[in-house]
């Protein structure tokens, strides 16, 4: 098990901030229409999120502010990557509402239980793997609109991969969202923190 430490500077965490960084900057590269660009900096945010996590643990630098930045920053990119995906017309509006509406039911919950005196529920290998779909579907349907107009095998293909990755993650997404409720649920009744 990771021993978690009240350590601020550290490698992961560093990661962590630089992907909230690049969250304005992939919405203001693709208000702009500057695709590729956008794509290569959600494909960059994507790979940070699964190395941050893997430096954390291998080089022992666990910390209670990542167990807080790292979940932040991928819900940040997450909305922001699927709003502006949906007012550009890559995905459609449904898909905003069932994202937004599991991270604010989720957001009331963690609320609650911290108010309960408890800490945060710690976050759960289904909501990373949700997680993880996601940053990858996200680029793959903006690569599925930028192709759209190429040999027609191509935008078929990534498209459909895309939406394959989308969906599995959206479920997972709602998957983990019924155990963290679960595990609230447990820590709530089992009494003063």
């Amino acid at each position: 098990m990771d021993v978690t430490t009240d350590r601020v500077l550290t490698v992961p965490n560093a990661i962590s901030a630089a992907r909230l960084v690049l969250v304005p900057v992939f919405a203001v590269l693709l208000a702009r229409r500057q695709d590729v660009a956008a794509l290569v900096v959600l494909g960059v945010s994507g790979a940070s999120d699964w190395l941050d996590g893997v430096l954390a643990r291998r080089l022992g630098q666990v910390s209670k502010l990542g167990q807080v930045l790292d979940p932040a920053a991928d819900r940040l990119f997450v909305l922001v990557t699927i709003v502006a995906l949906a007012w550009r017309g890559v995905v459609p509006w449904w898909l905003v509402a069932v994202l937004v509406a599991r991270d604010v039911a989720l957001g009331v919950v963690q609320l609650v239980v911290v108010r309960a005196g408890w800490e945060p529920l710690p976050v759960h290998l289904a909501g990373k793997t949700a997680t993880l779909m996601l940053l990858y579907a996200f680029p793959l349907l903006l690569l599925a609109d930028l192709v759209s107009g190429g040999p027609a095998a191509l935008p078929v293909l990534v498209t459909a991969l895309g939406w394959a990755t989308a969906l599995w993650g959206v479920a997972l997404y709602w998957t983990s969202g019924v155990f963290y409720l679960v595990q609230a649920r447990q820590v709530l009744r089992g009494g003063a923190p």
